[in-house]
């Protein structure tokens, strides 16, 4: 199962720190062709979400690579699975249904780190 948890571990947190650094560093105008729903918030709220990513990233990988207080990686993966069931909100709000998929995976994903880190 530790196999199992460093593996989505590492997956989940190269996933959220490529999306949150792509946010925080590059323009809501550049981001816009391909992030739609940026055009329902500012520059600062984009901004924001993209650090919430990387910081749950970091949050993720963090405890378990240092061994200090690894239980904080399955309390960040819980944060992320909130944080898909609020983009997928948006989506839907926005009718944008086939980010849908993304956002399950990605909940499934960070889901499944929390069922690991408990049985691990």
């Amino acid at each position: 199962m530790a196999i199992a948890l460093w593996f989505t571990a590492i997956l989940l947190t190269g996933i959220y720190l490529v999306a949150g650094s792509t946010k925080l560093l590059r323009p809501k105008e550049k981001l816009a062709p391909q992030m739609r729903w940026v055009e329902d918030f500012s520059a600062r709220q984009v901004k924001a979400i993209g650090a919430i990513e990387v910081i749950g990233a970091l949050g993720v990988i963090l405890p378990i690579v240092t061994g200090i207080a690894p239980v904080l990686t399955a309390v960040a993966a819980a944060a992320l699975v909130v944080f898909q069931f609020v983009a997928a909100t948006v989506h839907v709000r926005r009718r944008e249904v086939s980010m849908l998929a993304v956002n399950s995976v990605l909940a499934l994903v960070a889901a499944s780190i929390v069922v690991l880190y408990a049985v691990a």
